[in-house]
């Protein structure tokens, strides 16, 4: 029989690998804003957020990084790197508070929720306003005002669909876990 920290690191391996694999498929699930080149409200993002918010920092980091990864190599044939790390970032940031949200324990309620919000929304804007403007001008060469407003509208793109869709997931399954947890307790 398994001890339990092996366990956690199945569960992590299987979500790593469900997680990516949601991400690449949705890759090219998305409604493009229109005004800024390249930008789009994805939906992705908040798979990746809920996968992070139950699974933890290490699970979101992988998801972001891989899935990201795969689904540019996939689906538009080369990694843009400047922005397969934001993702990343994005996903550890989310995942360092997944004990707190209390998904797993069926507890994501008004104050889990909110702390979910507030993490997003930070989380978004450091890996779309910093992270990836940056990381295109270093790697790239990109232009300063291009880029910053691709971060801009990425970061408010993915809060808004992590708002949204993400809280839904996230409450969703809590609700889905309490209902099986208080089954295997009869």
């Amino acid at each position: 029989m398994a001890s339990k920290s092996s366990k956690s690191v199945i569960r992590q391996v299987v979500a790593i690998g469900i997680g990516a694999a949601i991400f690449v498929a949705l890759t090219t699930v998305q409604i493009p804003v229109g005004f800024v080149p390249n930008t789009a409200l994805q939906v992705r993002a908040a798979v990746l957020a809920f996968f992070a918010a139950v699974f933890g920092p290490v699970a979101g980091f992988a998801i972001g990084l891989i899935g990201h990864a795969l689904g540019d190599a996939l689906f538009y044939g080369s990694v843009w790197w400047s922005w397969v790390f934001p993702d990343a970032v994005f996903g550890l940031l989310v995942g360092l508070f997944a004990k707190k949200y209390a998904i797993e324990n069926g507890g994501f309620g008004g104050k889990q929720i909110a702390l979910f919000n507030v993490v997003q929304v930070i989380g978004n804007a450091l890996a779309w306003i910093a992270c990836a403007p940056v990381l295109d001008i270093l790697i790239y060469k990109e232009p300063a005002n291009k880029v910053f407003a691709q971060g801009v509208v990425a970061a408010v793109t993915n809060l808004i669909i992590v708002a949204i869709l993400g809280t839904l997931l996230a409450f969703g399954y809590s609700k889905v876990k309490t209902k099986s947890g208080s089954l295997k307790e009869e």
